[in-house]
């Protein structure tokens, strides 16, 4: 190879490297999902716990989870932001517990991983759902999702996963005891 040949392929990958470094994808398309015990780690770092859900279907039969607590306020402020395991460290879902109705909007701002939401009342009944992509670069314009009425209860799980579960107009969810 000539010498010009060799200074050409150079450049041509340092150009590579250049533009490789300066992508101006979002840290959302860049995550690398984190594995289950890192993700348990930080969330219980956070002081999260786990609790039994127990979703009583139309049928009468009755599906029994562990998944994660957010009853605090930090715990509900914190939520779900820079995780990215889609089983949340085996949790599968957080669900966010207030002591009284709420109305409280939710968002997605440095949550890493597309999420659905479901609210439950104070009686245990379906009151909505959503899917919730991730928020552009701009947060400032991140979207905010409502329940369209007071709910006691809200699950968030990785975007799809509430039919898994059967969490929907014809299911009763409570949360019992640890697990």
């Amino acid at each position: 190879m000539t010498r010009r040949a060799v200074g050409v392929v150079g450049l041509v990958a340092l150009l590579f490297v250049a533009v490789g470094c300066g992508s101006s994808a979002s840290s959302n398309e860049q995550t690398i999902a984190q594995s289950p015990s890192a993700t348990e780690g930080s969330l219980r770092s956070h002081g999260f716990t786990k609790v039994t859900l127990r979703i009583r279907h139309a049928d009468g039969s009755i599906e029994v989870h562990c998944v994660w607590l957010a009853d605090s306020e930090l715990e509900r402020q914190q939520g779900l932001s820079e995780i990215t395991d889609p089983l949340i460290a085996g949790g599968e879902a957080m669900v966010f517990s207030f002591d009284a109705d709420s109305d409280r909007t939710f968002w997605m701002e440095d949550t890493l991983l597309p999420l659905s939401i479901a609210w439950i009342d104070s009686a245990g009944e379906f009151v909505g759902a959503a899917d919730m992509g991730l928020c552009p670069a701009d947060t400032t314009n991140c979207p905010r999702f409502r329940a369209g009425r007071p709910y006691r209860l809200a699950i968030e799980m990785a975007q799809g996963r509430l039919q898994d579960w059967g969490i929907g107009p014809d299911a009763t969810v409570t949360l019992a005891e640890a697990c």
